[in-house]
């Protein structure tokens, strides 16, 4: 009996799992149970979700099992967003980041490393050195243009069991010369290549990622796969020359060409995601034949890829001026285009808040968890709650006037229905997604005043908190009435 969820009706973590990715059919029930369990209480310990000592020791026997793996937790979802991606017109943004989670342990060698910070210096002087332990999640999130995360397409758990300073390496080996293969930087190439397998439609995928993403031989990948990327640069890289551009023996760099081209237009952005803040930017853009790194010109061939430049022109005193370098194979024909590229790229801020959403919201680094094996399938499934969150709060941003029916469960539907029908005054004047959103806020402490901006993730992840409880008293009332 306990094993059941608390509603017969099909509901959205049913969606979102796949019983033939674990290898038995008790392990799918529990699954299901825990996702049920820890989606109702985000945030709160395992043995405060679970609620009592027998369900808390099988959750502990699920991340403790061999035979579960993060992949088998992940299967269902990576299904269900593939099929989200395929009812949705329009391209579709593959924003690809990483993370870390940084834990305490009395053992941190049961989990690993991920990388050592300044921790000042010691009385005489010295600096202290720490090492944190840890855990390190690559994640590639798709979303719509309009911001929407349909969830997630490719996700990759590690653990360092000694971390090396890339700068220490540097001065034994030049990186450029090292295959792609054995670096940690690989991990970039496999998320695109996983997200492309997984949605089958290369032509409508771009891939998003900020500086660290500018790998030469992802730039080929995308080519070869027959997929589109955006790519904020870092690095100065070679460009073909020509006698007219070039002095003899000189070698000529991408950003000198770019230098030399005209600035295209002007665009305003809002500033830190305040509407009333704006600043102007100046753009340019070119199409820059492209070479490979030296030591690697034998394998990979030149392409042609495009440069927007975006520079804010009179910056404030008191911050740094806004300026982005983006590399794209997308078609950039005019400065329109351009501009459009560049709000498409300030979308990768929602693999940000995603992870925020994992780590404030749903507290991932709160887990007590002693080994890597156990917190790999402890985030995985923290990682649908909280896309789930994620889900709700842009879904009723997008498309407000929506029915509730396409994001909330029927339960939901109803436990909302019965709140709004015990006021004296009735809130939900209109049966929209926005309406019932606003609702689920109010209950995690939104205002709903008229000038504050639209609830955010947190708000909601409360909301929701106390909306299952609610409906959990609801379903023990109505159990116990009477004929």
């Amino acid at each position: 009996m306990g094993d059941k969820p608390r509603n017969s009706e099909p509901a959205w973590p049913d969606e979102e799992l796949s019983p033939a990715a674990l290898p038995d059919k008790r392990l799918a029930r529990r699954l299901r149970r825990l996702l049920d369990q820890m989606s109702a209480a985000p945030g709160q310990p395992v043995p405060a979700a679970c609620g009592d000592w027998a369900a808390t020791k099988a959750a502990y026997r699920f991340f403790d099992n061999p035979r579960v793996t993060e992949h088998g937790v992940l299967a269902g979802h990576l299904a269900a967003t593939a099929a989200r991606c395929a009812a949705n017109a329009g391209p579709i943004l593959l924003l690809q980041d990483t993370t870390e989670f940084i834990y305490s342990r009395a053992q941190p060698g049961k989990i690993g490393f991920t990388k050592t910070v300044n921790g000042g210096r010691y009385k005489a002087g010295q600096p202290s050195v720490v090492t944190l332990c840890g855990m390190l999640m690559h994640s590639s999130l798709a979303i719509t243009l309009s911001g929407t995360p349909l969830g997630l397409t490719a996700v990759k758990f590690w653990t360092r069991t000694k971390f090396k300073g890339t700068f220490a390496l540097k001065r034994q080996v030049n990186p450029t010369r090292v295959p792609i293969e054995t670096k940690e930087s690989y991990r970039w190439l496999e998320n695109l290549r996983q997200s492309i397998a997984l949605l089958e439609t290369p032509e409508r995928c771009v891939h998003v990622a900020d500086r660290e993403s500018d790998i030469y031989e992802l730039f080929c990948l995308a080519q070869d796969l027959g997929t589109r990327f955006l790519v904020r640069v870092q690095t100065d890289r070679l460009a073909e020359t020509t006698p007219e551009t070039t002095p003899r023996n000189e070698a000529h760099r991408v950003f000198a060409q770019l230098a030399a081209v005209p600035w295209s237009g002007h665009h305003r952005v809002a500033v830190g995601g305040n509407e009333d803040e704006t600043a102007s930017l100046q753009v340019k853009f070119a199409a820059i034949k492209t070479l490979p790194p030296i030591g690697k010109q034998k394998r990979y061939n030149p392409q042609v890829l495009t440069y927007i430049h975006a520079l804010e022109t009179d910056p404030p005193s008191d911050r740094e001026p806004i300026e982005w370098k983006l590399v794209t194979n997308l078609p950039v024909d005019d400065v329109n285009a351009a501009i459009e590229k560049l709000g498409w790229y300030a979308l990768r801020w929602k693999a940000e808040i995603f992870h925020k959403v994992m780590k404030s919201g749903c507290r991932a680094e709160a887990s007590r968890l002693e080994t890597a094996e156990r917190l790999a399938k402890f985030l995985a499934l923290v990682a649908v709650i909280s896309w789930r969150i994620f889900f709700l709060t842009m879904s009723a941003r997008a498309k407000p006037d929506a029915p509730p029916e396409t994001i909330f469960t029927a339960a939901e539907i109803n436990v909302l229905d019965q709140i709004d029908a015990s006021r004296s005054r009735p809130r939900l004047q209109r049966r929209t997604l926005d309406a019932y959103l606003l609702q689920i806020a109010m209950l995690g402490g939104y205002l709903a005043r008229n000038h504050d901006p639209p609830p955010g993730n947190m708000v909601v992840w409360r909301g929701m908190t106390r909306l299952h409880d609610i409906g959990l008293g609801f379903s023990i009332g109505a159990s116990r009435r009477c004929g």
